[in-house]
């Protein structure tokens, strides 16, 4: 497949927002004055639900019809279903390698930052900045998810950023939080939350550049199912428990059937 420079430049434009959404994060950290707790359990559960349905409905379907077509019936459903579960290995190798302590699935509050930040605390530095550094690794092959649904189905692009960046919001407050207690510096937690997204457009392109000689239908069709893998881990290890942690149990859960039922109406739209 050879996508065309604005079907290109358009899955940038995605990949981007979805990325950079992070300073949406930071943003609501420094100028609400509480969380809203609520809001944040159903679009996460939601989110997830967009996810989670696009990906066992949409993204794995694509993956193997373009499998079936060069390998079989057989052959193909059997490189479907290796591509999925290795795209969950991989992004579980990379949640894994990440010590908890700077897990971005930490939850952080706008009202952790009340009072007069003490200024130089290395302690909290190292915490923001490590918690920058696991969201820009994260963001990596959520990057390259993204960039490969918009070239392929602009809709289902669309979809899938939005998703992700609800999903990048929350993870802009985990860095702002401590590095702003830290320092006493909005400008820097602004601007060190929002670089932390920069790696969803950057493996987007790095990604796409070193597959481009070899993308194939075989290789995109692997490619997709383990994005949908991505997706689907991303959904059940991250989004949910933190709509979970944020709200009540059932927003999270309403939040998840509203995202399936948002995403099943917007593809039959498109049929």
């Amino acid at each position: 497949m050879n996508p065309d420079f604005n079907t290109l430049l358009f899955a940038f434009g995605l990949t981007m927002f979805a990325g950079l959404s992070t300073g949406i994060g930071s943003a609501i950290a420094f100028f609400a004055s509480r969380t809203n707790t609520r809001f944040l359990s159903v679009s996460l559960g939601f989110s997830a639900g967009v996810m989670i349905y696009v990906s066992f409905v949409e993204i794995i379907s694509k993956a193997r019809i373009e499998l079936i077509d060069v390998y079989g019936n057989r052959g193909g459903s059997w490189l479907t279903v290796t591509g999925f579960f290795a795209g969950i290995l991989l992004i579980a190798i990379i949640d894994k390698l990440i010590p908890s302590v700077e897990n971005p699935h930490e939850i952080r509050l706008v009202e952790d930052m009340e009072g007069k930040p003490p200024n130089g605390n290395p302690k909290l530095m190292r915490m923001g900045l490590f918690t920058a550094l696991a969201i820009a690794i994260h963001n990596f092959p959520e990057g390259l998810a993204t960039f490969t649904a918009a070239i392929t189905d602009p809709n289902l692009g669309i979809a899938i950023a939005v998703a992700i960046a609800i999903h990048n919001i929350p993870e802009g407050i985990a860095v702002s939080v401590p590095v702003y207690y830290a320092t006493g510096d909005r400008k820097k937690a602004f601007v060190l939350s929002f670089l932390s997204g920069v790696s969803e457009p950057v493996g987007a392109v790095i990604g796409y550049l070193i597959l481009l000689p070899f993308l194939t239908p075989a290789v995109f069709g692997i490619l997709f199912a383990a994005v949908a893998g991505i997706m689907v881990f991303i959904s059940l290890d991250e989004l949910l428990p933190s709509a979970r942690e944020y709200g009540e149990h059932h927003l999270s859960v309403y939040g998840l059937i509203a995202g399936m039922g948002v995403m099943a109406i917007s593809l039959l739209l498109f049929i």
